[in-house]
């Protein structure tokens, strides 16, 4: 893959090129674009790479997305949108002849809510009787996942971003419950493969190869086993899913109609200026102003924020009334780093950075009182995140820092808005500021210098 400015190459090469010219031939890649199920990839001559692309049969270009994220920042209902995308990539491969040749939950990524498959050069020709040989890792970074929240109750994401490999059946099998393994699927997809692992963990793995490589699964099958699992799958819920800390906050807050519709228009009126190409929303919650700003002006926007209630619930948001937003979980204390082969694999928060604007609404107080960060600190960040922001400052008055203050001593002689603002000032131009509640919460827009 190269990357030349916005555009972005993929090269074959000539130990490739026939698989490749088989599944372009059939019409797949195509379908599947047309379908929104797939980027397109489009031939163009080898010269725009010059002399990368030696050695190379076929030069394709696909459209650069907006924003890269990785399964362990999805929240649930974004995790089994992909897994559901992925099964119909491979249903619709299966009838043209088409198989994958592995299921890996970073081939899918996100064009605002909708999951898409990025990698065009995964297909191979399917071989009659063959078994998925992406089984165990489509359960492992999708299925299992989504198991340990559907069934146990338990996040995936903590879990998955110290893996980056996703969870083995073997370790979600020892977490489940005896009535949960009861269920037929959970037999077959988690229980069976625990026991497999086992063997191959004691007999070695190539005996267990063996056995699977002397059966044949008839297409027929194969197809039924790909549609029973996605059947599964849209049925899934999150354990427990109900009231979290602040998934009613939209509903719960300390706004009146008219302090609301305040800090809306300021909202609005920022995106409306700026119309930015990619807006960053620190703790987004539901996702109410991320949509006034997509409203407003914003092309794309990209959420961030603890709580799994809200996420999902702002997911499910964006889907319904087709918004280019995609939440994802972020501890802004925490953000996800550099990762994978040489750490350059899985770029953290920071590498893809600049957005074009940030909101950082009802943010600051969090990671101030809540975790100890100093407002300086905090001022600095904003400003290197994009170039341009609203920020809301919410003061010790306010009833939502003293529900913070309430069980810990204050500490926090130096949380101020005077303060806030200093330290901001020496990184940017406050273009504009209004206090929009009778508590005191004040936005404050600023520019970088």
């Amino acid at each position: 893959m190269f990357h030349r400015g916005d555009r972005v190459f993929r090269t074959v090469t000539e130990a490739a090129a026939a698989e490749y010219e088989f599944v372009r031939d059939t019409g797949l890649l195509a379908a599947l674009a047309e379908a929104g199920l797939a980027l397109p990839a489009t031939p163009v001559g080898a010269e725009v790479l010059g002399p990368a692309a030696a050695g190379a049969r076929h030069v394709l270009e696909q459209p650069k997305l907006a924003f890269i994220s990785y399964p362990y920042e999805w929240p649930f209902e974004a995790l089994k949108a992909a897994a559901l995308a992925h099964l119909e990539v491979q249903l619709t491969a299966l009838d043209q002849g088409v198989t994958l040749t592995d299921a890996s939950a970073y081939n899918m990524q996100f064009d605002g809510p909708r999951p898409v498959f990025i990698d065009c050069l995964s297909f191979r020709r399917y071989r009659d009787g063959e078994f998925w040989t992406g089984h165990r890792q489509f359960c492992e970074q999708f299925l299992n996942p989504l198991l340990l929240r559907a069934l146990v109750g338990v996040p995936h994401n903590g879990w998955y971003r110290g893996t980056q490999e996703g969870i083995t059946a073997a370790e979600l099998d020892r977490l489940l419950p005896l009535r949960r393994k009861l269920s037929w699927r959970v037999l077959t997809h988690v229980s069976l493969q625990s026991a497999l692992q086992r063997a191959g963990d004691k007999d070695g793995a190539e005996a267990v190869a063996r056995t699977a490589r002397g059966r044949r699964l008839p297409r027929a099958a194969y197809r039924r086993m790909l549609e029973r699992l996605h059947a599964w799958i849209a049925r899934l819920r999150p354990a427990g899913r109900g009231r979290t800390q602040w998934a009613d906050y939209a509903a719960s807050h300390n706004y009146d109609a008219q302090e609301a519709a305040a800090k809306k228009a300021f909202v609005a009126g920022f995106a409306s200026e700026v119309k930015p190409r990619l807006l960053w929303d620190l703790g987004c919650n539901t996702g109410d102003y991320a949509k006034t700003a997509l409203e407003a002006g914003a092309a794309r926007a990209v959420g961030f924020d603890l709580d799994h209630g809200a996420l999902d619930a702002a997911f499910l948001r964006a889907r319904a009334e087709d918004l280019a937003f995609l939440p994802l979980l972020m501890d802004a204390a925490n953000p996800s780093p550099n990762q994978g082969w040489a750490e350059r694999e899985r770029r953290g928060l920071r590498e893809r950075a600049p957005a074009d604007a940030v909101l950082a609404l009802a943010f600051v107080h969090h990671l101030a009182i809540g975790r100890n960060v100093p407002l300086a600190e905090i001022a600095t960040w904003l400003a290197e995140l994009a170039p341009a922001g609203v920020v809301e400052f919410v003061p010790k008055s306010d009833p939502m820092v003293r529900r913070l203050l309430a069980l810990r001593e204050d500490i926090f002689a130096d949380y101020g808005e005077e303060t806030f603002v200093a330290a901001l000032e020496k990184r940017a131009r406050i273009v504009a500021s209004e206090t929009v509640t009778a508590s005191g919460r004040r936005l404050i827009r600023f520019q970088r210098r």
